[in-house]
């Protein structure tokens, strides 16, 4: 019994002496198709068709097709990012996700004039880099698009490949 218990401390402890592996993005692109998350996610119909407008208009921002980051992250176009801890990893240029009650858009970064567009964009929340709005039909849609231009031009030129 003894060296039962002997080889399990001798096993943990070397398994606690072992380097640890580098911490794995959880949000990664994904081959998973933008069409079956959103047959999941946006049943109802205004928020499916609200969800297509704001992909349509993030592809024709970008020059590049939507695809799935990680499990509920609608996005186009990508970077690199290294932070000075030496984590690194890739992210969607811009992108949205439809959430309980919400649609969270990912676009707000430091670019020129946010604020004053965000004046002009019709009933939203601002969390963070976060944009918040319940449904299209609440904002204008130009002024959204000029948002997702500054911020992929903003994103763009501070992670440059």
């Amino acid at each position: 019994m003894f060296d039962y218990y002997n080889s399990i401390l001798k096993f943990n402890s070397t398994q606690q002496s072992q380097p640890m592996a580098k911490n794995t993005n959880k949000t990664q692109l994904t081959e998973d198709a933008v069409s079956a998350f959103l047959d999941k996610k946006a049943t109802d119909p205004v928020l499916r068709q609200d969800c297509q407008t704001i992909i349509s208009i993030m592809e024709k921002v970008t020059g590049q097709l939507a695809k799935m980051w990680g499990t509920a992250i609608v996005g186009c176009d990508s970077y690199h990012y290294k932070y000075d801890s030496g984590r690194e990893g890739d992210m969607c240029l811009i992108g949205f996700s439809p959430r309980s009650g919400k649609i969270s858009l990912y676009v707000l970064c430091n670019f020129d004039g946010k604020e004053e567009l965000l004046a002009k964009l019709g009933k939203h929340a601002v969390q963070g880099s976060c944009l918040h709005i319940k449904k299209l039909s609440d904002i204008d849609l130009s002024v959204l698009e000029e948002i997702c231009v500054h911020a992929a031009d903003y994103m763009r030129s501070v992670h440059r490949h």
